[in-house]
């Protein structure tokens, strides 16, 4: 029998959440509650049409398990497209506020809804998605726990649907990058944990007796992310019933708290997580070995061990003890050793190969991406020292640094390893287009840059206005007036992400026609076939 199991365990799953919807404390919980109980009774109606009582097809024990993966890369492009739209309409709601539908699609609560789909909905099916694709190519091993990927797979897009939805509703912790409350903080460490003996099963049973580098910083990501969850997310709910719970953590200890797993979200989430892609898709690309062994080595351990300290450069200023703060913009400066480390590993790598810039827009692609990955890694160190920081905090420099770092390193190395992975995985003879590719290089690297800059000018331009004085001492532009100022800087922000969101819209619709068979009859790009022979004169 085929989805029986499956199906009897979502089938409980709606019931439970009807229950819950039924006996709620308060209208949020019982909304929230209604809306996962509608989703569930649909996943059930749509798994009890394909219960088969028929004997399933063996499965080949020495085969890789691809099907998870290829719903994976097409959820990964679906929630990038989601989450670059997103960031477009915020962007679009601070030049013109009236374009703020209350309460429901409010900045307030768009704002979390778009760092959480292009981080943990594209970036998080991005890590797991690739993980699942590299971990069996390296281990030589299919994954572990048989239908224990599918569980992660869709377990992992329903904790994406539970935060979204409340966010929308105005369920959240107010806990920059961990907002979802503690009944979905629950469930995504049911899965995180379900991940994490997958991915090492996989480890242990592998026929290749070495471990390649790519797979320690997946695992480094893996572990170090359930360890700053369970901890960040410490919480007790005010009735079982109800969606509000306080955490138990307060005051300074609280913030402390907060910005060590806010920080290393980014340094194991964002970085380490996608330097295991780089490390993997980058070589393969090239079809050259990674520039060194001994500096991965080096790039690993440094960089697991300085990153976990940075996180108090968050609250430079604050009430936190002045050691504290200095122990993490020291920190913050010692990591340019790794990650400078790891963006001379990735370009090194094309040692050899440098032509295939030219001719290769999918290598252009994660060559910008590592670019960007070594000027985020010292722009952030930079920010966190002491006087820098006066200036820049609280401003949209800030926004401009992450973004970078997000759209240019996270993003860009993301669609390197999608145009590798999709054409595999459908057993394509290529992708549909490389002129597409190259266009969306350029609509991608442009709108960055333009993001980027304007807003490195309009933070710089904030701070300086925030601490203007006149000669009695007073402040000479009011707050009103530092806001009115920006107009210009955020209708350009805007252009900047529309500009990437075509290009990721460009990509969809070359990877989904890549998926169909399809090949579009177009020149090769210059240099990318080889020159005829001229006659010698």
């Amino acid at each position: 029998m085929r989805n029986i199991t499956s199906t009897i365990v979502v089938g409980a799953g709606t019931f439970i959440a009807l229950l819950l919807a039924a006996f709620a404390q308060d209208s949020a919980f019982q909304i929230h509650m209604s809306i996962i109980a509608l989703s569930l009774g649909i996943a059930t109606i749509i798994l009890l049409r394909r219960v088969g009582f028929t004997p399933a097809e063996p499965v080949d024990p020495t085969g890789y398990m691809d099907d998870p993966i290829r719903v994976g890369s097409i959820l990964t492009m679906f929630w990038g497209i989601i989450g670059f739209t997103q960031g477009v309409v915020i962007a679009s709601q601070l030049a013109w506020p009236e374009f703020m539908w209350e309460p429901w699609f409010s900045f307030g609560r768009m704002r979390p809804l778009h760092t959480s789909a292009v981080i943990f909905a594209f970036g998080g099916t991005a890590l797991i998605t690739t993980s699942m694709y590299v971990v069996q190519r390296t281990c030589r091993a299919r994954l572990f726990g048989g239908g224990l990927a599918w569980f992660v797979m869709w377990g992992y897009q329903f904790f994406i649907l539970m935060a979204a939805t409340g966010y929308l509703l105005g369920i959240t912790q107010s806990r920059e990058y961990a907002e979802p409350e503690w009944y979905v903080d629950i469930w995504l460490t049911i899965v995180w944990v379900a991940y994490l003996v997958m991915f090492m099963g996989t480890l242990f049973k592998r026929k290749e007796p070495h471990i390649y580098v790519a797979n320690w910083f997946y695992l480094a990501f893996i572990v170090t992310i359930a360890m700053l969850h369970i901890v960040n997310n410490l919480a007790w709910p005010v009735s079982f019933l109800g969606s509000k719970s306080y955490s138990l953590f307060a005051g300074v200890q609280d913030a402390l708290t907060q910005w060590w797993y806010g920080h290393n979200a980014v340094g194991f989430f964002l970085t380490a997580g996608f330097l295991g892609m780089m490390y993997y898709f980058m070589p393969k690309q090239a079809q050259r070995p990674i520039y060194s062994y001994r500096l991965s080595i080096i790039h690993f351990w440094s960089l697991i061990f300085l990153y976990i300290w940075a996180g108090p450069h968050h609250l430079l200023y604050t009430a936190l003890p002045d050691w504290a703060q200095t122990l993490g913009m020291a920190f913050s400066i010692m990591l340019w050793m790794p990650s400078w480390g790891g963006m001379i590993n990735g370009l090194m790598t094309l040692s050899g190969a440098w032509d295939k810039m030219r001719t290769d827009p999918i290598i252009r692609m994660m060559v910008i991406a590592v670019a960007f990955y070594g000027m985020s890694t010292f722009e952030g160190p930079v920010m966190a020292i002491k006087a820098v920081n006066g200036l820049s905090h609280y401003t949209d420099w800030t926004i401009g640094h992450v973004h970078s770092g997000a759209l240019g390193w996270v993003g860009m190395i993301t669609f390197g390893a999608l145009y590798y992975m999709v054409p595999r995985l459908w057993n394509r003879q290529g992708l549909y287009s490389m002129r597409m590719v190259n266009w969306h290089f350029w609509l991608a690297t442009l709108g960055i840059v333009v993001y980027a800059s304007v807003m490195w000018v309009s933070g710089i331009t904030q701070g300086l206005m925030w601490r203007e004085y006149d000669s009695q001492g007073f402040l000479v532009y009011s707050f009103a007036e530092s806001v009115a100022a920006m107009k210009p800087y955020y209708i350009l922000r805007m252009i900047g992400g529309l500009l990437y969101l075509i290009g990721g819209c460009i990509m969809a619709y070359n990877i989904w026609m890549t998926i169909l068979g399809k090949t579009r009859n177009e020149r090769p790009i210059p240099g990318s076939m080889p020159a005829k022979i001229q006659p010698a004169e």
